[in-house]
């Protein structure tokens, strides 16, 4: 695979296909050991386990305490921020995602705030008004704790922009995970100098969101997969970008050397590197992925950005 390395700032390692569980129905045994394994072999070396509810963000830095190359955030996401009103109290609710983070970066385990933000495609799943309101309160935990903001927007560019431009000086820096807008949504984003954009298959789908993705510089990029989601599809249109294979096999005939179809995993964020790289007419994949790892560390590792400059550097010249 080369020396290139990444970090896939987006894996829903606590969704129950990690566990095997497909719609409610156990098919294989949990399997993250398997998982981790083929991603540090393709040349991931960090993994961000996210968080999208208070319970969930419990479970994800256990599972990031399983391993020094795992971090997490802790978080409410946008169609999930009923769980503060639905709580005996919502400041009480709050206080709790606090200490939460707290204990986590004392275990040096949390590098952000999130998933927060706004969905408007599922509103259903929690009205705006409840949305905007819990948007912008996580925005005080990202300012006690100094954290970077982990972010989500879908089909909510104007009313998403307004709130971080009205917090703007709560939060150091940010990324806009599985980035799916138009070109305009990513000039409002980047419009802000601190946010990068975050890429994944589910980013890559349509010729238009290549074209997108064309005009981001690398510069404020970073790459994830959001598994087991958003993997790159045989139908989609960066596909023809794809170099880096892995044999799979359905869920039903399990094998734990193989991929399971369907379900994305962290060794594909090669794939997002590979296509990124073919629309934007690169050869040099390296220099690519030296750069986006560096934003990377310049937001959720800050402390180790030189020494992770000196080891990419390092592995240039050898």
């Amino acid at each position: 695979m080369g020396s290139i390395r990444m970090i896939d700032i987006a894996v829903n390692f606590t969704d129950g296909m990690f566990k095997g569980i497909y719609n409610g129905k156990q098919y294989h045994v949990a399997d993250i050991a398997a998982v981790l394994n083929r991603a540090w072999s393709a040349g991931v070396d960090r993994i961000i386990v996210t968080g999208g509810s208070l319970e969930e963000s419990k479970e994800a830095l256990a599972i990031a305490e399983t391993d020094g190359r795992l971090f997490c955030t802790v978080g409410v996401h946008p169609t999930r921020c009923k769980e503060f009103e639905e709580s005996t109290d919502p400041e009480q609710h709050f206080q709790s995602l606090l200490s939460l983070a707290q204990e986590g970066i004392q275990k040096g385990k949390v590098v952000a705030i999130g998933e927060c933000g706004l969905d408007y495609d599922r509103l259903h799943f929690c009205p705006a008004e409840i949305q905007k309101k819990y948007f912008e309160k996580q925005f005080e935990l990202a300012y006690a704790t100094k954290l970077p903001m982990f972010l989500h927007m879908r089909a909510a560019a104007e009313d998403f922009c307004e709130i971080v431009a009205r917090n703007k000086d709560k939060f150091s820096a940010g990324v806009a995970h599985s980035f799916t807008g138009s070109a305009e949504d990513c000039d409002k984003l980047l419009a802000f100098n601190n946010i990068y954009i975050g890429v994944n298959g589910c980013s890559l789908k349509m010729i238009e969101n290549l074209d997108v993705i064309k005009g981001i510089p690398v510069e404020r990029m970073m790459i994830e997969t959001d598994s087991p989601y958003c993997e790159i599809k045989n139908t989609h249109a960066g596909i023809k970008f794809v170099k880096s294979l892995w044999p799979s096999k359905k869920k039903e005939k399990y094998d734990q050397d193989c991929i399971v179809k369907g379900r994305n995993e962290p060794c594909l964020v090669r794939q997002v590197l590979e296509v990124v790289a073919g629309c934007k007419g690169v050869h040099d994949i390296d220099q690519i992925s030296k750069t986006i790892y560096l934003n990377t560390c310049r937001v959720f590792f800050p402390h180790d950005l030189d020494s992770a400059a000196d080891a990419l550097d390092g592995r240039h010249d050898s």
